[in-house]
């Protein structure tokens, strides 16, 4: 039994059969096996994906800040105020004023305190942002491409529905089943003892305990047969009783009960969507993303049953990291675009992204080494103070950009016909800097709308915490 949810996308494990070949990077999630190695670390599906990574990154155009833009600009305004005052007046002092009361200081100083002010205040909030230049990315974002393994979704198989077959209720169907599989390993038995649990349920201790490796467990619970596991392998040993044909939907695991030699019940498990997602992505649509598409590396039968409702623009299923890497590329031609996911398989699409978002709390190490913006909690919902912290720093440095640039224009002219002297024009230029730099310290005070710190100490800005 193997998880390559990192690599594939496919979020429940799957059984792999003597004799047929693993991915690198795949994750044992039953028992112990022996495992031949027949190729060249540099073949690997591991070193195959970072090389994608080292080739998107190195394609990646570089993006121009703000102060790049606007500096060469206010450089020949200020040459040729310079110049014309001293050719029309024939007064070199003139010139000299106006040298002297122009202040570059809006662009190499107040941009860069409002953009780290920026960053400073994402990281408040659980958005840790590397740097000025991703912060100005991810305030012009218009597509959003998802991940869905463990970024739309928990990443971790949960109970959906239980049902009964028998006399047994839908709590003692999940008190025998988690008894029962206290005694193994498999993540789905660990995911139903781990619900169990956090339901207050006191799960006994098994006995006579017999595992078939990838089809369930056997054993006594309070002096009753119990057998769970698939259900071919439960019917095999109760009267035979197959699930409803209405449970098996696309991307879930039907795990089947037995008590006393009967079929008592079904527990259907799958991975499920992370709460809160409809809203999420209505509060990003309305920060200016128009379009939100689904990339995963799982089936497209599964992707679509759970993303019902969402309202995608598209969804692209069946996805091997190459591929990912052509969507981001593709979908530029929309826009700057920011990738999110968590997996080994989404690095290269994080680095060939405009803005490339990592899930950091449990996601891989690649793919948060490849990112722009890593996500310090396991909570997609910060994405959303994320780029309204990263749009509002960037407007703050724009005003700060105008109000200095404007101001210093200003004092140019009156410099150049005479009314400042070098002495009153530098006075000047000193007063300008200092305002815009405080009114680049704004984005130290952004509050989100609605959104809580990330630090459980610190109490909400603007509503509950969430």
């Amino acid at each position: 039994m193997l998880n390559q949810a990192a690599l594939t996308g496919e979020s429940m494990p799957i059984r792999v059969r003597r004799g047929q070949e693993v991915m690198s990077g795949s994750t044992n999630a039953g028992e112990a096996f022996d495992l031949g190695v027949t190729r060249a670390a540099a073949d690997s599906t591991y070193a195959g994906i970072v090389r994608l990574v080292e080739a998107a990154q190195a394609s990646k155009a570089p993006m121009a800040r703000l102060a790049d833009r606007y500096s060469m600009l206010f450089l020949a305004v200020t040459a040729a105020l310079a110049t014309a005052a001293w050719w029309v007046t024939g007064d070199p002092i003139r010139a000299v004023a106006v040298l002297v009361v122009a202040t570059p200081c809006p662009l190499i100083l107040a941009v860069p305190v409002a953009l780290v002010a920026g960053l400073s205040r994402a990281a408040h909030f659980g958005v840790l942002i590397k740097g000025a230049k991703p912060l100005e990315a991810l305030a012009r974002i218009k597509t959003l491409i998802l991940d869905k393994t463990g970024t739309l979704t928990d990443g971790r198989p949960q109970i959906v529905s239980i049902e009964t077959h028998g006399d047994l209720s839908k709590d003692e169907v999940l008190h025998y089943a988690a008894a029962l599989d206290q005694a193994s390993k498999h993540p789905i038995a660990q995911a139903i003892v781990t619900a169990a649990q956090a339901r207050g349920t006191v799960l006994p201790v098994p006995h006579d305990i017999i595992e078939t490796p990838g089809e369930g467990v056997s054993g006594m619970i309070d002096g009753r047969k119990v057998v769970v596991g698939g259900a071919s392998f439960v019917a095999s040993q109760t009267s035979v009783h197959d699930p409803d044909s209405t449970l098996t939907t696309a991307g879930a695991v039907i795990v089947s009960l037995g008590v006393d030699g009967k079929m008592a019940g079904h527990i259907v498990m799958a991975d499920a969507l992370r709460s809160g997602t409809a809203d999420l992505l209505a509060g990003l649509r309305r920060l200016g993303i128009a379009r939100i598409i689904l990339a995963t590396g799982d089936r497209r039968a599964v992707a679509e049953a759970v993303t019902e409702g969402l309202g995608l623009d598209a969804i692209r299923a069946d996805l091997t990291p190459d591929q990912k890497v052509l969507l981001v590329l593709t979908e530029h031609k929309n826009g700057p675009v920011m990738m999110v996911g968590d997996g080994v398989n989404d690095a290269p699409a994080l680095a060939a992204a405009d803005v490339g978002v990592a899930m950091g709390a449990r996601g891989a190490a690649a793919s948060a080494e490849a990112a722009d913006v890593v996500l310090m909690v396991d909570h997609l919902d910060r994405l959303l103070p994320g780029i309204e912290i990263a749009q509002r720093s960037r407007r703050i440095a724009l005003e700060s950009v105008a109000a200095g640039i404007g101001l210093s224009v200003f004092g140019m002219i009156a410099a150049a016909f005479g009314y400042l002297t070098p002495v009153q024009g530098a006075l000047a230029q000193e007063v300008i800097d200092v305002a815009v730099i405080l009114n680049a310290l704004r984005a130290l005070r952004i509050k989100p709308r609605g959104a809580a710190p990330s630090h459980p100490h610190i109490p909400a800005l603007n509503g509950p915490n969430t």
